[in-house]
């Protein structure tokens, strides 16, 4: 039987393997290891490096190698390369090994997309204040990520979102100057997301602006989430805030 140092060193072994499989199998969706997914990610890790070690002290007993305990260390990459069923598949699993599978990681799913809702949410109520804010949110998310992203393809699906965001908030600034329906149409008609003349139609300007503004916080909360899961999760919030006025604000 091996040593309890070769088990010790085995298991936290497995710890380190675990760890890496679970933010590879993660990664494109957000860190596993956020405020409210963190302590499933922890049961995970644990739970995968337990098995492990326990696969291999058992090959030791039976084969009396010691060096087979390292076998055990094969466990961890199922965190990557096991599939993942969605809650409608579940069923096509046996039940034992889908709840013991699937549970935990559907759960820690679950977790990580309220983190994810959470971060996107406090940067568009800060941004949300005052339409102008948008589209410089917006325009500085961008600015922060589009330069490090290689995926063309990425960059371009937040670039239109940006422009369309600016594009909205500068009507929206228009209509609170009052400027002349006529020159209101042709900034319409600037950019494809406002085209449709029967979906913003100028009859109703108050309305008009409160659709476009409402329009361009959705698309920023796309935007935001589209930069979580590419793994930019700790950009500071939008607009920026003085230390002093962070403390005043903050309840007694």
């Amino acid at each position: 039987m091996p040593s309890w140092v070769g088990v010790v060193g085995t298991f936290v072994l497995s710890l380190l393997l675990a760890y890496g499989f679970l933010r590879l199998r993660c990664h494109g969706v957000g860190p596993p290891f956020g405020p409210r997914a963190k302590p499933w990610a922890f049961v995970i890790v644990v739970a995968t490096a337990i098995v492990s070690t326990g696969v291999g002290l058992v090959i030791v007993a039976a084969s009396h190698h010691v060096p087979a305990a390292y076998v055990g260390l094969v466990v961890p990459s199922g965190l990557w390369l096991a599939p993942f069923y969605p809650q409608h598949d579940r069923h096509l699993v046996p039940k034992p090994l889908a709840a013991g599978l699937t549970l935990p990681l559907g759960r820690l799913y679950d977790r990580m997309g309220d983190d994810m809702e959470n971060w996107c949410d406090t940067r568009l109520r800060a941004a949300s204040q005052q339409p102008q804010w948008i589209s410089d949110a917006a325009k500085y998310y961008f600015n922060q990520v589009g330069g490090r992203i290689k995926d063309k393809q990425a960059r371009a699906e937040l670039d239109r979102w940006r422009e369309s965001i600016m594009h909205k908030i500068s009507i929206v600034r228009l209509i609170s100057l009052d400027t002349t329906p006529g020159r209101l149409q042709a900034s319409l008609h600037m950019h494809p997301a406002t085209q449709n003349t029967r979906k913003y139609s100028v009859d109703d300007l108050p309305r008009l602006a409160s659709r476009l503004e409402v329009e361009a916080q959705n698309e920023l909360h796309l935007f935001l989430a589209y930069v979580y899961r590419l793994g930019y999760h700790k950009l500071l919030i939008y607009p920026f805030r003085p230390p002093a006025v962070r403390a005043q604000a903050q309840p007694v």
